[in-house]
Order: C-alpha cells, then sequence, then structure tokens
C-alpha cells in the first residue's frame, strides 16, 4: 500500500469548498465532530447491551452479512456519535424511517452509548477473505483527482484509513474504514451523495465530497477499502 500523504491544508480547503462547509454553511443545530472531547466508556458494562447488537452487526461486531458494518475495532468517539444521532434522530423522517437504529438507540442513556461504543471498540477487526485491491481506488484515496475536484480521503480518514489523519485532528470523529465491508460502504456514499440528513459535520463535508464521485469511483474506493487487512490491536 503507498503511503503517500496528501497537503492536509490542500485537502481540507477543497474539502471545504466542495461542502460549502465553512462553519456559517452548517445549519444552526448541527452537531460539530471536528473538535470532540474523547470518549471514554466502561467496556465490560457495554457487553451485555450490545449483545442485541449481533443480529445485524456479527458477533464481537464483525458483521456476517456485507450490508450491515462491522463495528469491531472502530473509534469509540465515532460510534458514540451514531448512537447519538440515532437517539435524536425523528423515526419517521424518509432516512431513518428506513433503518432499525432509532429504535434501537431510543432506550440507551448517554453512559450506555459510551459504554457500547467502547465495547465496540475494543474488539478486534477480523481479516475479510483476501480480495485483489483496486488500484483506481487506491489512487483516489491517496490522491485525489484534483481535475475532477476529488480531495484526498486520507486527508481525514488517514493513509492507512484507521482514522484522522496524522497531519491532521486527533480530536475528530472521523471513523476508520479498512477492511469495511465494501457493500456497506457503497451504500453510505451513495447517502451522503444524495439528501442524507444533515445532522454533523461530517454530514456536510462528505456530502460535498461524495457529490464529486460517480458510482465506478464509488465502487473503486469502497472495493480498495475493503481489500485492506485490519490494523492489529495492542
Amino acid at each position: 500500500m503507498r503511503t503517500r500523504l496528501s497537503h492536509s491544508p490542500l485537502c481540507w480547503a477543497a474539502v471545504l469548498l466542495l461542502s460549502g462547509a465553512g462553519t456559517s454553511a452548517f445549519a444552526a443545530d448541527y452537531v460539530d465532530l471536528r473538535r470532540i472531547e474523547p470518549i471514554h466508556g466502561d467496556a465490560a458494562a457495554g457487553a451485555a447491551k450490545a449483545a442485541v447488537c449481533a443480529a445485524c452487526h456479527g458477533p464481537n461486531g464483525n458483521a456476517i452479512v456485507p450490508m450491515f458494518p462491522s463495528l469491531a475495532g472502530q473509534r469509540a468517539d465515532y460510534l458514540y456519535h451514531r448512537l447519538a444521532e440515532f437517539k435524536a434522530a425523528d423515526p419517521k423522517a424518509p432516512y431513518y424511517a428506513a433503518s432499525p437504529m432509532p429504535a434501537q438507540a431510543a432506550g440507551l442513556s448517554d453512559a450506555d452509548m459510551r459504554n457500547v461504543a467502547a465495547y465496540f471498540a475494543a474488539q478486534a477487526r477480523t481479516a475479510a477473505p483476501a480480495a485483489p485491491g483496486n488500484a483506481k481506488g487506491e489512487t483516489l484515496y491517496l490522491e485525489g483527482d484534483l481535475a475532477r475536484g476529488i480531495p484526498a480521503c486520507q486527508g481525514c480518514h488517514g493513509a492507512d484509513a484507521n482514522g484522522p489523519a496524522a497531519q491532521g485532528n486527533q480530536y475528530a470523529a472521523y471513523p476508520t474504514l479498512r477492511g469495511q465491508h465494501a457493500p456497506y460502504l457503497v451504500t453510505r456514499l451513495n447517502n451522503f451523495r444524495g439528501n442524507l440528513p444533515q445532522y454533523s459535520s461530517n454530514d456536510f463535508i462528505m456530502h460535498g465530497v461524495a457529490r464529486t464521485l460517480d458510482d465506478d469511483s464509488i465502487q473503486a474506493v469502497a472495493s480498495w477499502l475493503a481489500s485492506l487487512p485490519p490494523k492489529e490491536k495492542h
């Protein structure tokens, strides 16, 4: 895997221009995930609450059905804020009405969400079956495509696709993408490209990025990310 680093200021400028994501462009009640406090919880306490999640997300958060995301090894801050989004959502709104997550999150307290997030973050991601990497997807992820206005994904998600870029803000809720199921990633990018509710700064930014991607580019990036082995936990 190449690890060529993008120039972070250039990448961020491109993302912000694409998304209209200067602070004044966000909705008045958006949740700003660009600078957050670290999320801490009790993983042991979260295990019991997380048991029901296995129906979709698999044992220990390793999803078997690729339309569902694997949660094992995901960043606790990202998981917590996603749960908070689902808990706050209108379950009758178009995007949320198609998801079981608002109902699942409705009964969780803030402590529950922190504990569940800590539990899944502590789990090891199992390696997916080996699949060939997609060279186009790798290039788009690491370098973007200036001619098409596509910023490099690594500017936020890191050169190793394991979370915030080393040269960026470590206190930002950007998810780990490596080893995630390609069908889920394709669906998520298509949601961002469409009319996904803009709950957080991540949604504003990703809407701007995703609308620069055609179907082939989305599939290429998703396939490449899915081919990456999970990082070992230390």
